[in-house]
């Protein structure tokens, strides 16, 4: 075998074994690690403490932030109902409809996909009030935060997530919403678009009844999103449901509104009110005006139509004032119960020749006549028996000049002339004793006629009730406690103002059959740049029923009528009338006996 060949030799390997050496650890360095060790034990408990002790408070805080919910109420404002409950203002959940085109995407598209406006609008023009294009055109080129419409209700918006579009948002708001439409607008006023009270008793009465009291809400949540029993605070759960409840009466109202719509229209008149007072308490079933307006769309409408008319505008109220001032007469006993008094036709006052509206005389009368012929003549020399200064005085206790208490917004004071004026120039007695020489509003002119048909006390006008809910809260309405009038002297001006009605010496208010109606007409020519005489006058009529036992007034003047019949027996009486056989039916009073 050759030398290449050869089978490698085989070595043995053996294993060499190596001793350690162990060194003794210096007792420095065992110290040290065990020093170590007992600072960072140390560390510990203080970092414990630190966390547990002084950080205690703030760390429950921020974990009550995670497992605590707070919901915020939404500004909401509780409901209006008339005094039968049925619903004159509320607030209703709207939605405004968002979209954001740099997020377009349809159910099951790829994530990277984007759909294009155009898509979307298909899909979303069948639901809103715009359309394809219009909504293209409102998205426009921006990517996102487009508003593009509102208004929505819950059911819209509700088929609008079924679409499942994202990019497109839903935001609830609330919005206030009149069912009513404008038959309530001049007293219960409206919001804005940014929920602002702009009228009526939603501005007088936002911060006192309107706003719900309703507190942040906070309550711990589980796992699941499930409310835990404990923590609770009392209440978390409770809403106010209170409701605002008015005096007046949905049904009357429109009847009463349409009576003077039409009165108006038919005289072409400026404008009309329309007022039925329970004489008991002040309580006014009705107050309609008109013209008006609707506030769900008050944008529409001359910012004049908002305020009440009726409480903020005076006027001079004519021979609707007689049976007052004959009621002040027999008070202060310059007149008897069955005296009379001669109406020649004409009359001198301090260089003022003062006649009758008809320009005609009456001769001799009683004061049951002087109403049924509404003579200016009786009435001067009638009030002129009475002293100057203390009829001054009486009717400033009557409150013509002062600012009436009611709740209705704006109501103003009405105007009676300086008392040294008054006493020291004949001709302001003489004109007041027939209703010219002062002004007050239709309101005033109400609750004095309240006083003469309820036994002398001055109610105060109101049309709020109080909150209406789980416990009402009716406050009672502070009312005079002692009567202005003696009982006996206005139970005798009733029966001369029922005179007036059996007589049918009001042409447009005739007799209703089986019931006592006392009434009085108005016609009063307006005094426009201190000037008479141009035309221009208001039509009144006012009653009180059932006469044997008033319980109500009702009143209705309707501004500037045009046409030379215009009277307050032809203009304001057969709108009255018609309020008050509605009023009979709906309040259900028997006939007199």
């Amino acid at each position: 075998m050759p030398p290449s060949q050869k089978r490698p030799t085989r070595r043995t390997r053996h294993k060499r074994l190596v001793l350690t050496t162990f060194e003794s650890v210096p007792s420095y360095r065992l110290k040290l690690v065990f020093l170590i060790l007992s600072l960072g034990l140390l560390g510990l408990i203080s970092r414990m403490a630190w966390l547990q002790v002084i950080q205690t408070t703030k760390l429950q805080a921020r974990a009550r932030a995670f497992q605590i919910q707070r919901v915020e109420p939404l500004a909401a404002r509780r409901s209006i109902v008339d005094r039968k409950g049925r619903l004159v203002a509320l607030d209703e959940e709207r939605f405004r409809l968002w979209a954001h085109p740099n997020n377009f995407h349809f159910p099951g598209d790829h994530p990277d996909s984007l759909r294009k406006p155009i898509e979307v609008a298909r899909k979303l023009s069948g639901l809103v009030s715009k359309s394809v294009n219009e909504l293209v055109e409102s998205i426009g080129g921006r990517a996102s935060g487009v508003r593009l419409v509102g208004g929505l209700d819950p059911e819209v918006a509700s088929e609008i997530r079924k679409l499942g579009i994202s990019g497109i948002e839903l935001e609830p708001y609330l919005q206030r919403v009149y069912p009513q439409n404008e038959l309530f607008a001049n007293v219960v006023g409206f919001l804005n678009d940014d929920r602002v009270p702009q009228a009526g008793l939603e501005q007088s009465l936002n911060n006192v009844l309107l706003k719900r009291k309703e507190p942040v809400r906070r309550f711990r949540l589980a796992r699941d999103g499930t409310p835990l029993p404990d923590d609770l605070a009392p209440g978390v759960f409770y809403r106010d449901d209170d409701q605002l409840q008015l005096t007046l009466d949905s049904r009357l109202q429109e009847l009463s509104s349409k009576a003077l719509k039409d009165a108006v229209i038919k005289w072409n008149a400026t404008k009309g009110v329309a007022i039925v007072m329970d004489v008991t308490n002040g309580e006014l079933l009705s107050l309609a005006s008109f013209p008006t307006y609707d506030p769900n769309r008050f944008w529409k409408y001359s910012s004049a139509l908002f305020k009440e008319w009726s409480v903020q505008d005076l006027y001079e109220p004519g021979s609707t004032f007689k049976p007052i001032n004959l009621a002040l007469a027999l008070q202060e006993g310059v007149i008897q119960i069955n005296g009379t008094v001669n109406d020649p036709g004409v009359i001198n006052v301090g260089g003022w020749s003062l006649r009758n509206y008809d320009f005609g005389s009456n001769g001799v009368m009683n004061f049951a006549e002087v109403l049924q012929a509404s003579s200016n003549v009786a009435m001067v020399k009638i009030m002129r028996n009475l002293n100057p200064s203390r009829y001054w005085e009486l009717l400033h206790l009557l409150g013509l000049d002062s600012e009436p208490q009611t709740d209705l917004p704006g109501a103003v004071a009405g105007y009676l002339k300086p008392k040294e004026e008054f006493v020291n120039q004949p001709i302001e007695p003489a004109v007041a004793s027939y209703g010219h020489g002062f002004s007050l509003t239709p309101l005033k002119l109400a609750q004095l006629h309240a006083l003469i048909a309820n036994g002398g006390y001055l109610v105060r006008p109101h049309i709020t009730r109080g909150l209406q809910g789980r416990e009402s809260t009716f406050p009672p309405v502070p009312q005079n406690s002692s009567p202005l009038l003696r009982e006996e002297v206005t139970k005798v001006v009733r029966g001369w103002m029922e005179s007036v009605v059996e007589t049918n010496s009001v042409f447009g208010f005739k007799k209703i059959d089986g019931y006592r109606i006392g009434g009085k007409t108005g016609t009063a020519d307006k005094l426009v740049n201190g000037v008479f005489g141009n035309g221009l006058k208001v039509c009144s009529f006012v009653a009180n029923l059932p006469a044997d036992d008033p319980r109500y007034v009702v009143l209705v003047v309707v501004d500037e009528p045009k046409g030379a019949g215009a009277f307050g027996s032809t203009v304001a009486a057969p709108a009255a009338k018609e309020i008050v056989e509605g009023l009979l039916v709906l309040e259900k009073i028997p006939p007199s006996n």
